[in-house]
């Protein structure tokens, strides 16, 4: 007995499945959706007990709002991203100059001097800046003139104390002038009339090496060179040095 293998009548019975067509919407009512919808449901009403004119309208003023409120999100949405992109385009400007942020840190690049400010919120008998070396010792320490309430800037050319010579100051073995390129901790104090003393924060200026977008969530991110990564909302001032 001969089987039949293929038979084009039997084929042409067989139910073809269509493709699935992808809602554009994501399953969202839109509002063409909505006065279908009403269409219908005024269309089999029951008439004995028409749909009272306060509900139509409510329903109708509660979709316009959810779909008011829809559009408004998605407005604020491009926003941020129009937003976004000129915060990026000025950050990148950025790169290759100094800003000032708040740092216990203080970058001293061998090649030029390290800047700082020192805001004072009442005027100081003293003012005393310290530099320190990884392990905690003193490199350096000097008074800045004249401190006075409000802005106090200070430099420092990298030069150490006579007395505070340590590994840190030599350079390829070699005692030097100044201590070798790096990060050194940084600490204020201020002195008052009234006898009382103060630990200060100072604020560094900071060469920008490079911009990141995005980084865990928290958006623009400078990267300073010896400091690691601060937010562009963080930059106190932008300097050409």
């Amino acid at each position: 007995m001969n089987s039949v293998s293929n038979n084009s009548a039997l084929n042409n019975l067989y139910w073809e499945e269509k493709p699935k067509v992808q809602d554009r919407n994501n399953g969202a009512l839109t509002q063409a959706d909505f006065f279908a919808l009403l269409t219908q449901q005024l269309a089999y009403q029951d008439p004995t007990k028409p749909v009272e004119n306060d509900q139509m309208i409510a329903q109708m003023t509660n979709f316009t709002t959810a779909d008011g409120i829809g559009k408004l999100n998605e407005n604020f949405s491009n926003l941020a991203q129009s937003m976004t992109s000129n915060q990026a385009l000025q950050a990148s400007s950025l790169v290759g100059r100094s800003v000032l942020t708040q740092s216990n840190q203080i970058v001293f690049t061998g090649d030029s001097l390290a800047r700082g400010v020192i805001d004072l919120e009442r005027p100081a008998s003293s003012l005393r800046v310290m530099v320190e070396n990884e392990k905690g010792e003193l490199i350096q320490s000097f008074s800045v003139e004249n401190p006075k309430m409000g802005r106090n800037s200070f430099i420092w050319d990298g030069t150490y104390l006579p007395s505070g010579e340590s590994s840190a100051d030599r350079i390829d073995g070699e005692l030097s002038e100044r201590v070798r390129a790096g990060t050194y901790r940084l600490k204020v104090e201020a002195s008052y009339s009234d006898g009382t003393r103060a630990s200060i924060p100072a604020n560094v200026y900071t060469p920008v090496g490079s911009v990141s977008m995005n980084t865990n969530g928290k958006g623009i991110m400078l990267n300073l060179l010896g400091l690691g990564a601060v937010k562009l909302g963080d930059v106190l001032e932008v300097s050409y040095g």
